[in-house]
């Protein structure tokens, strides 16, 4: 097994966020629920006080189900979203896979956008005139790559995505579960470059349902349910304590 070097790669600290969710769905019935002096909104605590540090050079996954929190922290970790207390740091460049197509303008081509979605990653054209090649190689979608977006499948988006976040450069890559709108082949071709990516110890976060694929790439599992912290500990214990009895029963 590689060694995990002790700096911080990325440090969440007694980190809340709330969302404000509309109980309204139209002008008409804000109207009617505020004459009635009914409530308009209420707080969502997605995430509570939640601590946890992730080494350089480690693979850790983000377990629990649905409405648990784990998109939301990601998208915390990547600077999508800011914390309402607390702080993310993240050190070195960050690239993220949490929506299919995020980033990419559905007007503008495949090629278009490999340069803008490699520019938001941090990357100079002369940079991304050096990798163009290899990141169409791996997406396998060159006859596509003249067409608008807007034209792509979600799994033309998602081969597309992944290839340019991968080539990029990077400390840390996040990763959501986007990898299952892939077909079979895309998945294991994926799983071995995050196994490349593993043994050049770069620092990985991945949120998925698949256990096989945790047990493969990571070597620690934290387990989250409604938005604070279960369990934090290495990946076979953290696998079986989301399947056990305890984490059912834990509120």
């Amino acid at each position: 097994m590689k060694s995990i070097d002790h700096r911080p790669a990325v440090i969440v600290d007694a980190v809340t966020k709330r969302f404000s969710l509309k109980h309204t769905h139209s002008m008409k019935e804000t109207f009617i629920a505020w004459t009635k002096r009914k409530q308009l909104t209420s707080d969502f605590t997605a995430l509570s006080d939640m601590s946890f540090v992730v080494p350089e050079g480690e693979s850790v996954a983000i377990m629990g189900y649905n409405g648990s929190g784990k998109s939301t922290l990601l998208k915390l970790m990547s600077g999508v979203l800011r914390p309402d207390t607390g702080k993310v740091l993240t050190r070195g460049h960050v690239a993220g896979l949490i929506e299919v197509g995020a980033g990419f303008h559905p007007d503008l081509t495949g090629r278009e956008n490999v340069y803008l979605n490699a520019a938001i990653l941090g990357m100079q054209k002369a940079e991304i005139d050096a990798i163009f090649e290899q990141i169409v190689d791996f997406a396998e979608i060159r006859e596509f790559l003249d067409q608008e977006v807007k034209h792509y499948s979600s799994g033309m988006f998602m081969r597309l995505a992944f290839s340019v976040a991968i080539h990029v450069r990077l400390d840390i890559l996040l990763v959501d579960e986007i990898l299952s709108v892939g077909d079979a082949p895309f998945r294991e071709k994926c799983k071995l470059k995050f196994e490349e990516m593993i043994a050049e110890r770069k620092t990985m976060v991945v949120v998925s349902h698949d256990m096989e694929m945790v047990r493969q790439l990571c070597s620690r599992g934290i387990v989250i349910k409604r938005g604070k912290l279960r369990f934090d500990g290495p990946i076979e214990e953290a696998v079986a304590y989301l399947e056990s009895e305890a984490y059912q029963l834990d509120d």
